[in-house]
């Protein structure tokens, strides 16, 4: 009891507030993003308690989700990764003049999907870290087929395009070294790719820098698309919960879920949950151009993901995501040894843990929906203003990771990409996600063939990579399909009268 009495004390929750907003501010700047937000706050936490050091960085780590949710709404620019499936119905709802429906939704779910995935984590803790530790090279290889094949098929644009900006982003993902091997590949004479393609200049220029040139090319002012006004703070009633609490439930198990595997994290779990309420909606077709379903699926999911990701953190001493690794430097940092014993010998310490993300989303809750005003001043802000800022944020954002020119350089070859792509109705998230997962993927595979002795029929001998294969290929099936169907439909002669 006197525990959780900690959690409630006032210096606990001013350090949480404190969190809250800072994590929300820089999760709100495309180009920082919820690791470089903790790594700014680590050196911050060495003169505070475990527990309150913890609960700072859980904060940090919960509001920044949560805050690239309101540039992707606003801008069309996620500040984080995680929050690129919020842009699909997020940014449409903005311009159909219904930004404060859509932060309302992106607040409420957001601290749903956290408080589901604690109430998670206080109960299945054991039961799923014994899960966690049945994934190996096989099982992670089918995972990421199966995340990246939903990817595709979320894609508001169209199933096929999406699976080639799929590739795209996994070609990306193999220009430099060899994971295995060592060797330099595919850097076309530029010895800056050696080290890669970096995901955030990538990511910036896809989304902000395409952003700024399509508001560049429109001559013509669109009235729909900026709202004058101060937003209202949209509160969803009850009905509102009941009519989306299934979408609700099913996206927070799996964020939860994804956050308990090592690896995948929020991007994943939010596009496979929106994928999975665009299949068994009712209305599938008004995904992609405003629909509320798609945002509290994404949204639920990638801040679900918290909980998850702390089980095998703090019961294996493996990090969910790289988000929870920072946190992991920081317990060890505190003299706290993450793994199985912690349960036993330091069972105060995780029910603080457990306690403060639980507050931690119930702060973020109240502070997002009394600061849906605030956010007008977005949309009131005139198109010549606003180009410069998102300009100016996009490079200090990226310039900042590594002080390189050459990312600069990458940002804006990718916003031209990303500007004529967006021209030809291909979606820009799966770029990205490919990009992110492709080294993942790689290494998995290989490893996996390593493992069964170079045969990729031996991975069909695994239970769990079965079942993703073959859920995999049911969607893709599915696809073709519908694809075919509409080609026939298309094709079909017209009825004659009479």
């Amino acid at each position: 009891m006197e525990t959780i009495l900690n959690v409630f004390s006032l210096s606990h929750l001013l350090v949480i507030v404190i969190g809250v907003f800072f994590g929300a501010i820089l999760g709100a700047l495309p180009g920082v993003g919820t690791i470089l937000a903790l790594t700014l706050a680590l050196p911050f936490t060495f003169a505070l308690e475990p527990s309150t050091a913890i609960a700072l960085l859980l904060a940090i780590y919960a509001s920044s989700i949560y805050g690239g949710s309101i540039s992707a709404v606003l801008i069309n620019a996620p500040g984080t990764p995680q929050s690129a499936a919020t842009c699909l119905d997020g940014y449409p709802l903005s311009q159909q003049g219904k930004a404060h429906i859509a932060l309302g939704w992106v607040t409420s779910a957001s601290a749903f999907g956290g408080l589901v995935s604690v109430v998670l984590l206080v109960l299945l803790a054991p039961q799923l870290a014994k899960i966690s530790k049945s994934f190996g090279p096989v099982e992670i290889f089918a995972l990421l087929i199966f995340a990246l094949v939903c990817v595709s098929v979320a894609s508001r644009e169209s199933s096929m395009k999406g699976l080639v900006a799929v590739l795209a982003g996994l070609f990306l993902a193999m220009i430099g070294i060899d994971p295995m091997t060592g060797d330099i590949r595919y850097t076309f004479g530029f010895f800056e790719l050696s080290a890669g393609i970096q995901f955030i200049p990538v990511l910036v220029g896809l989304f902000a820098i395409s952003e700024v040139l399509v508001l560049v090319s429109k001559r013509k002012k669109q009235t729909q698309q900026r709202q004058t006004g101060r937003l209202a703070i949209f509160v969803p009633g009850p009905s509102d919960w009941l009519k989306h609490l299934k979408t609700l439930l099913k996206s927070a198990g799996i964020g939860s879920f994804f956050g308990l595997l090592p690896g995948p994290g929020a991007l994943i779990s939010s596009f496979v949950a929106y994928s999975e309420a665009k299949r068994s909606s009712f209305e599938p077709e008004k995904f992609g151009h405003g629909a509320e379903e798609g945002l509290i699926a994404s949204e639920s999911a990638n801040n679900a993901v918290t909980g998850g990701a702390m089980i095998p953190t703090l019961s294996l001493g493996i990090p969910g995501d790289a988000a929870t690794a920072v946190m992991l430097t920081a317990l060890m940092i505190h003299g706290v040894a993450p793994g199985p014993q912690l349960f036993e010998q330091n069972t105060a310490l995780v029910w603080n843990i457990m306690g403060s993300l639980a507050v931690v989303n119930l702060v973020m809750l109240v502070i997002g929906l009394l600061c849906i005003p605030a956010f007008s001043s977005i949309l009131r802000v005139p198109k010549s203003f606003l180009v410069p800022t998102i300009l100016l944020l996009s490079v200090a954002g990226t310039f900042a990771l590594r002080q390189s020119y050459f990312d600069l350089m990458t940002m804006l070859v990718a916003g031209t990409v990303g500007y004529l792509l967006r021209k030809a109705e291909f979606p820009l998230a799966p770029i990205v996600i490919g990009l992110i997962l492709g080294a993942r993927l790689e290494l998995s595979l290989r490893q996996g063939l390593i493992l069964t002795n170079e045969s990729l029929v031996a991975f069909l001998h695994s239970p769990i990579a079965l079942c993703l294969l073959l859920a995999a290929g049911a969607l893709i099936a599915r696809e073709v399909l519908r694809t075919i169907l509409s080609l026939r439909k298309i094709g079909r002669p017209l009825p004659r009268n009479g």
